[in-house]
């Protein structure tokens, strides 16, 4: 504690000590503050592990004009954690791709609806997909509630292809009219469910995706009804503005 008991030289050097621990104190909060605003609100910093996996490489891809590009990569040697800082500028469907070297594994991609901040993705070698657990991102919670649902029309489909190969077989017409409507019955049921859950979820971008990567194909009514439920920043998002485009080129062509 400073004492001004001093003539006013001392008093003068007290104060001006006592200023530059405030003037230090304020660039030292000031530049903590740029830097977690940096690492929160620009980029994307992923960590994660790969139980099981010693060595290999690991790539983060996005697709870009129907290719898939590389934006890192990660060479594991050893230790199965990863991490690494990805330049995000908006919320974004992202791959975590592993090549196990010599292994010809498919289930080597996983697929992750990036935002920006601090993510982590963990999973185990021998069911990489089935064992993925990925945290950090409201549209990566909302993308798994979709799919957890939508599996199930999936297993559906699965069995009324079944059921359609089977009657190939033995050519029973009413069979396979029954078949047909059931595939009918089937896609509409999912493509109502996936307009529903992308209007509810305006405020996020899991909503302009779904419908450009589900139901790009409905009817237009119910695309400009997910458009209308859209917040102002996720309509001028990369997939809001997706949607935008798509459908002013179905209405130009219908």
């Amino acid at each position: 504690m400073y004492l001004f008991n001093g003539n006013c030289s001392t008093k003068i050097n007290i104060l001006k000590e006592i200023m530059k621990k405030i003037l230090i104190v304020g660039i030292s909060l000031i530049t903590l503050i740029a830097c977690n605003k940096n690492e929160e609100g620009i980029d994307l910093h992923l960590t994660g592990n790969i139980e099981g996996l010693s060595l290999g490489k690991i790539y983060i891809q996005k697709i870009q004009d129907n290719s898939f590009i590389v934006l890192d990569s990660i060479e594991i040697k050893g230790d199965s954690n990863f991490e690494v800082t990805i330049p995000l500028e908006e919320p974004e469907m992202l791959f975590l791709t592993l090549d196990r070297g010599q292994s010809n594994s498919i289930d080597n991609s996983l697929q992750f609806f990036a935002e920006k901040g601090k993510m982590n993705i963990t999973s185990k070698l021998k069911t990489f997909y089935t064992a993925a657990k990925i945290t950090g991102s409201k549209n990566q919670e909302l993308f798994e509630e979709f799919n957890s649902f939508n599996s199930k029309f999936n297993d559906e489909n699965l069995i009324l292809t079944e059921k359609r190969i089977k009657n190939q077989m033995t050519k029973n017409v009413s069979n396979a009219d029954s078949i047909n409507t059931a595939f009918d019955k089937l896609k509409i049921r999912k493509y109502r469910y996936t307009a529903n859950f992308a209007s509810t979820h305006g405020e996020y971008e899991i909503a302009p995706y779904l419908a450009v990567s589900e139901i790009a194909d409905i009817n237009i009514a119910y695309l400009d009804t997910i458009q209308k439920h859209l917040t102002p920043n996720v309509a001028k998002s990369k997939y809001g503005k997706m949607l935008d485009e798509h459908i002013k080129t179905r209405k130009a062509s219908e």
